[in-house]
C-alpha cells in the first residue's frame, strides 16, 4: 500500500514537472521571437547610398572626354583643359563656380530630403539627399516655399521644401 500511494505522488509530482516544463519552453520561444525587431522597410525615395561617409570612386579611362554639367539656369563661365589624348581643348565647368544667385548650402533636416521634380507636394520623387550633405541652392520658388538644389559634385538636380538647409559660406 505505502509503494503504491509514493508511486502515485512521484507520478504526480513528475508529470507536473513536464507540464511546467513544456510550458515554460513554449513561453520563452514565444517571447523571444517578439524580442527580434522586424527588418527596416525599404521604401522608393530612399536615398541608395548606404555608406555616407566614404565617397564613391570611379575610373575614367584616359581616352573618355569629359563632359560639361548641364545646368536649367545660366551657364556658367567655362574653363579649357586639354586631354592628354587630345590635340584639341574642351570646355569643362570649374568646380569653384557656381550659376548666378546660386550658393552652397547642407541640409540641416535630419532624416534627409526627399527630391522632386516640381516644386509640389504631389510631384514625382526624383532622388533623396542626405542629412548634412553639401548642396547648390539654384533657385527658390516664387511663393519662397521650395528651393532647387543640385547635390554637390553631381548633376542631380530637384525641389526640396524650403527652411531644410542651410547657407554655408
Amino acid at each position: 500500500m505505502l509503494s503504491g500511494l509514493l508511486k502515485l505522488i512521484l507520478g504526480f509530482v513528475l508529470a507536473i514537472t513536464v507540464l511546467l516544463g513544456s510550458g515554460l519552453t513554449i513561453a520563452l520561444y514565444f517571447v523571444n521571437r517578439t524580442a527580434i525587431p522586424p527588418a527596416r522597410p525599404k521604401f522608393a525615395n530612399d536615398n541608395p547610398q548606404t555608406k555616407p561617409d566614404k565617397p564613391k570612386v570611379t575610373q575614367v579611362k584616359a581616352t573618355s572626354t569629359p563632359k560639361p554639367t548641364p545646368s536649367s539656369t545660366a551657364s556658367p563661365t567655362p574653363s579649357f583643359t586639354t586631354s592628354p589624348t587630345s590635340p584639341t581643348s574642351t570646355p569643362t565647368e570649374s568646380p569653384d563656380s557656381l550659376p548666378p544667385g546660386a550658393y552652397q548650402g547642407i541640409v540641416t533636416w535630419s532624416q534627409g530630403l526627399s527630391m522632386r521634380d516640381q516644386p509640389t507636394l504631389g510631384a514625382q520623387s526624383v532622388g533623396g539627399v542626405g542629412a548634412n550633405q553639401k548642396v547648390i541652392i539654384l533657385e527658390e520658388s516664387p511663393d519662397k516655399n521650395w528651393q532647387k538644389i543640385r547635390i554637390e559634385g553631381t548633376d542631380k538636380e530637384g525641389w526640396v521644401k524650403a527652411h531644410n538647409t542651410k547657407r554655408v559660406d
